[in-house]
């Protein structure tokens, strides 16, 4: 869900939505997410979103999650419509920002934290062992890959698990350094979306 940018400002007016998406499952089933009008806003599409729900079982009740590159929201509003008890996620775009408050308040998702921020340092900042479920969905233009990866490890409950979209696989042996490895991947056109954890 990230925005294709690595250099966001508040200079620009917030963008007029012209096309939107739909949650897919849980309370909050059908319910509608406008996707602005913003170079490079990659939400992640409904089959690749559908598979990743299905890997983590559909019910998430009583998890803790971090959508660290928001963007739309769709993944962390996913997340909440099937039970998270907390949903915190960062997006540096203002605009943005004042579209996933917007959306936060409209559904009343009282368990959905937005805050305005770079979504790396968000996730050094979250406590460690705290998250059950990290989204990462970095714009694929920045070399945020690495960096986003690392952060997430500590903020990992002992059975946590990251999610990463990717333009390129990330295998076990890339991997390996950061302490993860594979355990789901799919290939959905040039994204690459896998479901980590922590190596044995």
């Amino acid at each position: 869900m990230a925005v294709e940018s690595s250099m966001k400002t508040d200079r620009a007016a917030p963008s007029t939505a012209r096309h939107e998406i739909r949650i897919i499952g849980g309370q909050w089933k059908r319910s509608k997410l406008p996707v602005a009008d913003k170079p490079g806003l990659r939400p992640t599409p409904d089959r690749v979103r559908e598979t990743l729900f299905n890997w983590l079982g559909q019910d998430l009740t009583g998890w803790r999650c971090v959508d660290a590159f928001a963007g739309t929201g769709a993944l962390g509003f996913e997340a909440a419509s099937r039970g998270a008890a907390a949903v915190h996620m960062f997006e540096q775009d203002a605009a943005l920002v004042t579209q996933l408050r917007a959306v936060q308040a409209r559904l009343s998702a009282s368990a959905v934290v937005v805050a305005r921020g770079d979504g790396v340092a968000g996730l050094r900042s979250t406590p460690a062992g705290s998250a059950d479920l990290v989204f990462l969905d970095p714009p694929f233009a920045a070399d945020l890959f690495d960096d986003a990866l690392r952060a997430s490890v500590p903020a990992l409950a002992a059975t946590g698990l990251v999610y990463l979209e990717a333009p390129q696989p990330w295998t076990d042996e890339r991997l390996a350094p950061l302490g993860l490895c594979v355990r789901r991947h799919l290939k959905a056109g040039a994204v690459h979306a896998h479901l980590l954890q922590r190596a044995s």
